[in-house]
């Protein structure tokens, strides 16, 4: 039988901050790919709005069984996930030097983005049946470690630096959160600090170092590696406060701007809307990232607490990642703003992420 609590509990403002925060990166998306261009990539709008809606009814997917229900099916989807980011490595499109879509028909899907739910689920599953006060130790750590590694290897392979760093993020959020004994703690950022040279020497490649380095001065390097970051830089800062206006931003026109359409179209946001236009996004962000902890504070089991935790986080590191990169605050590693970059499998896996957020809400009267 229908309950009727979950309607009442349906959250419309979660909705209207999605809504109102994605019309904006269509409105931003529309004047990155026209704005001073001999040929506007209009399709590039339409493709987004077809990802839209395809991530619409995912997120409607994703609130109308009980979320209770991915407990019992993480282990399976994290298979799923991992077997895809594998077939990638195989048979995935090659574009611009990496492997990272899966051709399904008319579509091309980036396994690596669902990777990001997939993690959350399993780590939730796991950490939500074994939570303690006094912590998790190392050897109850040694899981999810290996469960979390898989994965960032195999997306590393891609190779996508950004979202193989977003994947450990997430989890170490997840695991923080589930809370770590201190001894344990204390050696796992040892470890840490031990590994950062031979991951600088052994698995870091030639490009992805070159990034670093610019990132400690891009002026090494400013027709080169630090073009982005400079450029990016540049549009920010001319926006002032107000902005230059919608289609007039110089920087975006005249093609200074690289990647304008994904990585760093916050810098096309910027130089047309200025501060105020910025901040206004930031704020929207600023409010699903407060409502995504909201959520998690009123759930009544751990595994939804720890599941609305990791997708709350999710949303932040992204969003953290994507504007310290164009500000040149940290090197740039292609990752994307939620809503608004050009990207459908992003779209999508984020609109998922929203769909189980309102699950959740829905939900929290509930206890089975």
């Amino acid at each position: 039988m229908f309950d009727r609590r979950l309607i009442q509990n349906f959250d419309w403002w979660l909705l209207g901050i999605t809504l109102l925060i994605g019309a904006m990166g269509l409105v931003v998306l529309y004047s990155a790919v026209t704005a001073g261009a001999s040929d506007p990539q209009i399709i590039l709008v339409k493709r987004q709005m077809i990802a839209f809606v395809i991530g619409l009814l995912a997120m409607i997917f994703c609130f109308v069984f009980n979320y209770r229900i991915l407990d019992r099916l993480g282990g399976g989807i994290y298979a799923i996930c991992v077997v895809m980011l594998i077939v990638v490595l195989f048979y995935g499109k090659y574009v611009a030097g990496s492997r990272r879509w899966l051709v399904m028909g008319p579509l091309n899907f980036q396994p690596s983005e669902l990777m990001k739910i997939a993690i959350i689920i399993i780590l939730a599953k796991y950490y939500s049946k074994r939570i303690s006060l006094k912590g998790f130790t190392l050897k109850e750590l040694v899981v999810p470690m290996g469960v979390v590694a898989a994965p960032f290897f195999l997306i590393v392979k891609q190779p996508d630096l950004g979202t193989a760093m977003l994947v450990v993020l997430i989890a170490g959020s997840v695991t923080l959160y589930a809370k770590i004994e201190r001894r344990s703690m204390i050696w796992l950022t040892g470890s840490c600090a031990v590994f950062i040279p031979v991951i600088w020497a052994f698995f870091l490649k030639g490009y992805q170092k070159q990034r670093i380095l610019t990132f400690l001065d891009p002026d090494r390097d400013p027709l080169g590696a630090g073009y982005h970051i400079i450029q990016s830089k540049i549009a920010i800062g001319s926006g002032l406060i107000t902005g230059k206006g919608f289609l007039k931003g110089t920087q975006n026109a005249l093609s200074f701007l690289p990647e304008q359409h994904t990585d760093f179209i916050l810098s096309v946001l910027a130089e047309e809307w200025g501060f105020a236009g910025t901040g206004f996004v930031l704020l929207m962000y600023l409010l699903l990232l407060i409502w995504g902890l909201n959520i998690a504070y009123g759930c009544r089991d751990a595994f939804g607490t720890i599941l609305a935790v990791g997708v709350t986080a999710m949303f932040f590191w992204q969003i953290f990642v994507n504007v310290g990169m164009v500000m040149g605050l940290m090197p740039v590693v292609g990752v994307t703003l939620p809503f608004i970059s050009y990207g459908g499998s992003s779209v999508i896996t984020s609109l998922m992420g929203i769909g189980i957020l309102m699950n959740i809400r829905m939900r929290r009267f509930s206890i089975e």
